[in-house]
């Protein structure tokens, strides 16, 4: 029964995607229900999924050759994130009813949609390495048509080519880890790699441990890799939800957290990660403070919030990770889809040009309060719970002074959450017409996250039983909620986090007195604006890679003789290292 689980929670939103494509865009209304109908159905498969959780391989695919088995393990962690991918993309799916009406080419928008859910199970559900690349590039290449779904916008189609580009260094590292594991091993599977991890020379084993934390960078959106995410807003506001909450960015954290046991105790390696997910957690929280497009502060809280997770990682926090990462998907997910009902009400998503909202919008104000309430790390919404427990845990187990910039990255979150809403829902109101508040659809999807928002904690025992029981290298830290509770309201820690959010808050409530000195801070928030030369760096990039392509495109004389002679050659050359290797 579990094996059919597996195929129909892929298998029903790839055809979906085939289903709405043949649709056909001359009926739209079908392609609405179709879509949502496959969309909840592969959710309703997933969360069946839950009480079948298990360490055993469910499916197995004999591919032969090098390629070894395809197979399925329908593990905690994996069964986890394809709850998240498919409930949470099922909601974006319904949400898009009333986002998406009267657009055009709606069969191309839901079919790749549909796709990326289906994608998403798959990678998170794979028990081979070379299976899970496969889904890695096929969210690659989803995400990358979806970013550029209005391909008629030069922002779009920019967007989604530096997403692809730069998420394809992280797939580079992962298929170079892959290989190197079946090489030494003989073999893909993911187990089989963590039960003996410690066989391979240790150097060997630090290429993979870096190459995956370069893959996990690039997917997650860290730095250095973090630009391509702030452009990707140029897709439809659903798609930046899936983006940021269901699907692309869960599966670099998903990928340290699934492979820790094999690399925590490469030299250097837990330090790096932690360096990563602090500093990005800070940079982009300056960003998201001097950002005046609220899908780009959104965005950048993505990448901030992604560091939190990260950096739990690095402490070895992964149960604290994952939770965070459920935290964050729920409420995030919220907050873009409000965001969305926002700017598709106003036309615009400049928040300056907001203002006064809440008075015409209260439902939309209301939710996402709730999911700014979560962001802020404020009691007791899911992101407060969540949050506290990376940081407990970083003091504890992890260096102080990472710990100190987590703790000034949660002063930060508060103050450019508060920003936010102050400027869209309260401020200076503009002068407009009447808005409509969101529509029924809208609703729907807005209200089932809302409350997520306000309960997903509750299940942290449960959630902490099914990661320990099905996954036996990780020797999680696991919570119940009876200690969370007692040990989140106890400790001084809480108290230390919630004091610098108070700080954060009251920042923007003095702003006017503090008006000099935040005038003096002008280069800050100039480094921040454009992104602290990150975007300049990769600019550089760009330019050598195309002038290399150039210079590259000397070698095709379109003289079929030698095109033929430079294949032949090439073989030989390989054939001669493949018989000295032997």
């Amino acid at each position: 029964m579990t094996d059919w689980l597996i195929v129909l929670t892929i298998g029903i939103p790839w055809l979906g995607a085939l289903a709405v494509w043949l649709t056909g865009d001359a009926r739209p209304q079908l392609q609405h229900r179709l879509a949502v109908i496959f969309a909840v159905a592969a959710g309703a498969a997933a969360v069946a999924l839950l009480p079948s959780t298990s360490s055993e391989v469910a499916l197995r695919i004999e591919v032969g050759s090098i390629f070894g088995d395809f197979t399925f393990v329908p593990d905690g962690l994996g069964v986890f994130l394809a709850v998240v991918a498919s409930v949470v993309g099922s909601l974006a799916v319904i949400f898009s009813v009333d986002y998406m009406h009267g657009e055009a080419q709606l069969g191309r928008y839901y079919t790749l949609v549909l796709l990326f859910i289906g994608a998403m199970v798959g990678l998170v559900l794979s028990g081979s390495m070379l299976l899970l690349f496969i889904f890695w590039e096929i969210t690659a290449l989803c995400s990358y048509a979806l970013i550029s779904f209005y391909n008629d916008d030069p922002k779009a189609v920019a967007g989604g080519i530096k997403a692809l580009v730069i998420t394809q260094f992280g797939g580079l590292g992962m298929l170079v880890g892959a290989l190197i594991a079946y090489s030494y091993l003989g073999d893909y599977q993911i187990s089989t790699f963590l039960a003996e991890a410690d066989t391979l020379p240790s150097d060997v084993l630090a290429v993979m441990a870096f190459g995956f934390l370069a893959a996990a960078a690039a997917k997650s959106a860290q730095v250095p890799f973090h630009t391509w995410l702030p452009g990707a807003m140029e897709a439809p506001t659903p798609v930046s939800a899936l983006i940021h909450a269901a699907t692309m960015v869960n599966a670099g954290v998903y990928l340290l957290a699934r492979f820790y046991p094999a690399f925590e105790g490469v030299s250097g390696w837990t330090t790096a990660v932690i360096l990563v997910g602090m500093v990005s957690a800070l940079l982009a929280a300056f960003m998201a403070i001097y950002a005046n497009d609220l899908k780009r502060a959104l965005a950048y809280s993505t990448i901030s919030q992604l560091g939190y997770m990260v950096y739990a990682v690095g402490t070895g926090a992964i149960f604290a990770s994952q939770f965070h990462l459920l935290s964050h998907a729920v409420f995030k997910a919220l907050l873009f889809l409000a965001a969305g009902a926002v700017i598709h009400t106003v036309g615009t998503r400049d928040m300056r040009q907001m203002g006064g909202l809440g008075k015409q919008l209260p439902f939309v104000r209301n939710v996402f309060i709730i999911g700014a309430l979560a962001l802020a790390g404020l009691p007791f919404v899911n992101g407060f719970w969540s949050k506290e427990l990376v940081l407990e845990y970083g003091y504890k187990h992890g260096p102080l002074w990472a710990y100190v910039g987590m703790l000034i990255g949660a002063g930060l979150t508060a103050l450019y959450t508060v920003r936010m809403v102050w400027m869209v829902f309260f401020g200076r109101s503009q002068k407009r017409g009447h808005l409509h508040d969101a529509g029924p659809a809208m609703r729907v999807a807005l209200g089932v996250l809302a409350v997520g928002t306000l309960t997903s904690w509750l299940l942290i025992g449960g959630f902490g039983e099914m990661l320990e029981e099905n996954l036996p290298f990780h020797h999680l830290h696991v919570e119940s909620m009876a200690t969370l509770l007692e040990e989140v309201v106890t400790a001084p820690a809480t108290y230390l986090a919630l004091g610098v959010v108070a700080v954060g808050l009251l920042l923007w409530a003095w702003r006017d007195p503090l008006a000099m000195i935040s005038a003096g801070l002008w280069p800050l928030g100039e480094a921040a604006t454009h992104d602290f030369g990150f975007e300049w760096l990769n600019a550089r990039i760009v330019a050598g890679t195309r002038a290399a392509a150039g210079a590259l495109r000397t070698t095709q004389t379109g003289w079929l003789n030698w095109n033929v002679a430079g294949i032949i050659g090439g073989l030989l050359i390989v054939l001669v290292f493949l018989a000295l290797g032997a």
